[in-house]
Parts: C-alpha cells; structure tokens; sequence
C-alpha cells in the first residue's frame, strides 16, 4: 500500500447519518459516530452532520448518556457541523452554535447552508462555512462571492450536491465535470449526496438502480481540473466505472498531489461511512483495522 495514500482519504467523509437516506436517530448516529472515532478507520471520519434546527435534540441526547462519578461525560467530546439545508432559515445556525458554543460535550467545527443573497455579511465569520451552490444563473455569482470571501481571510468552501433529491435531480459527468473546473483552484469546495461508492456506476438504492459517483473519479477529476484540463478530460475521469483502475492511478500519487488535491477537495458527506471506506479498503487503499 502506497505510503502517501492514507493522507489521500484523512478527514475526508463527514458524517451525515442523519441525513437521506440513511435517516438514522439522533441518538443511534451520535453511538455510531463515537464508535466510527475509535476505529481503525478514524482517520477518514470528519465531525457528525447535525441539523441546526436538532441542536437542542442532541444536548438532550448527550443529557441521557452516562457521567463519571464526578458528573463529568463518560465519552470524549466530539465535532459537529451545523447544517442547514436549502430552504432552511439560515438563522438556525447562529442558535444553534449560541445552544452548543459552550458545551464541552463537542466542538462546533463550522455550518453548512444553502446559498441565498445576503449570505455574506449573515454568516461570513461567524463558524467556518461551506455555502451550498445553486444551478443556474446564480451559480457563477455564488462561486465568486465564495472566492471573494476566501480572498477576505473567511474560512469558506463552496458545496456542491451530487445524488439526486425529489428537488435536484442527479449531475451527471458533464454538468459536474464544470462545477469542478469553475471551483478548482481557486475555490476550495466539499460535495455532498449520493458519493457511497469508490466508483462511478449503477447501484441499488431503496431497491431502485441509480447513477452514482464515485469518490476515487471526483479525486482524480479535481487533480485534472487543478492542471488546467478541458471539459472532456474532467467529464471522462468521471465517467469510468473501472474501480482497480482509478485505485492505481490514486495509489500512485505523490504526497504533493494528495495535498494538492485534498486543499481544494476537502470533504463530503456520506450517510453511511463505512460503505466506501469498505471498498477503497477492498481496493487495497486503506487499512480498516
């Protein structure tokens, strides 16, 4: 195994069990998530995906979990992201870093919220920030103001949807082949939905076959997109379903092409994250245990 692989995945699937469509309790993802930060696999996990409309969910979960004898939490404190998703009020964030700020029982690492006009003089500052990019003809505009707010010294990356919603139907190569080459370099960016699997193909999802992306394709399409590349060499990395083949080529990076890449693509979210922790493990990238 590569020596430089490990630097290649650390920190990169935050964890959104709460979220489509695992749909798992606030409780049961706040168990899985200690028991994910004391595995071998530790390395990869980011902080826990919370809905910043659940912060007082979570301080009564934590409020149920077992203290030492001197009143102290038994477990040991963990990160969060507060979420609020496209449509949500943006102003749940603020309360809900404000409820959580001064818990020692975690860490509020940053936010996450849908793009909307006024976003940055609302939140820029306030918590490191991913800012959800629409489609359309607001896309450019939030990707520039995202740039802006980087240039201004705030801690913000732009956030692109990658699995399908009821609202946001599935990007397919080409589409997210553009977002890649609009962001890359100069706009650090994390992906979110439908990246469970180390390569692009068919899966069944709910029992329906659906496209996904796959998590190795977006790391080697986001190093051709920092090299300058054209549409069709970022849409075509996207497109192959050869998941041996897009590990060899990944395996191979130098540690400067691991940070090069991971400073612009700094994370996703994933539901279940032991689905492609499992596979790039099977595809001899990573070490579980």
């Amino acid at each position: 195994m590569p020596s430089t692989t490990s630097s290649v995945f650390r920190d990169l699937i935050d964890d959104a069990a709460v979220f489509p469509p695992g749909n798992a309790t606030l409780p049961d993802a706040v168990a899985h998530h200690r028991a994910h930060l004391t595995s071998g696999y530790a390395g990869c996990v980011g902080p826990l995906l919370v809905p910043a409309a659940s912060a007082a969910d979570l301080v009564s979960v934590l409020d149920g979990e077992p203290t030492t004898d001197g009143g102290r939490a038994a477990s040991e404190p963990f990160e969060v992201v507060l979420i609020a998703r496209p449509g949500a009020d943006p102003a749940l964030v603020p309360a809900a870093r404000d409820l959580l700020l001064d818990d020692p029982r975690v860490q509020v690492a940053g936010a996450e919220v849908g793009w909307f006009d006024g976003w940055v003089q609302a939140l820029a500052g306030a918590l490191p920030l991913a800012v959800e990019i629409p489609r359309g003809a607001d896309q450019p505009r939030a990707i520039t103001e995202i740039r802006a707010a980087c240039e201004a010294g705030h801690p913000v990356v732009a956030k692109f949807r990658t699995g399908p919603t009821p609202a946001w139907a599935w990007p397919d190569e080409a589409e997210l082949a553009e977002v890649l080459r609009s962001m890359a370099p100069q706009v650090p960016f994390k992906l979110t939905g439908g990246l469970h699997h180390a390569a692009r193909g068919t899966y069944e999802v709910g029992g329906v076959a659906e496209e996904n992306h796959g998590i190795l394709n977006v790391l080697l399409a986001t190093a051709a997109a920092l090299d300058g590349a054209g549409h069709d060499e970022v849409a075509g990395l996207l497109a192959v379903r050869d998941a041996q083949a897009l590990a060899a080529l990944v395996g191979a990076w130098t540690p400067e092409t691991a940070t090069r890449v991971r400073a612009a693509f700094t994370a996703y979210g994933c539901c279940t994250v032991t689905d492609p922790i499992d596979e790039l493990t099977a595809l001899n990238l990573l070490t579980k245990d």
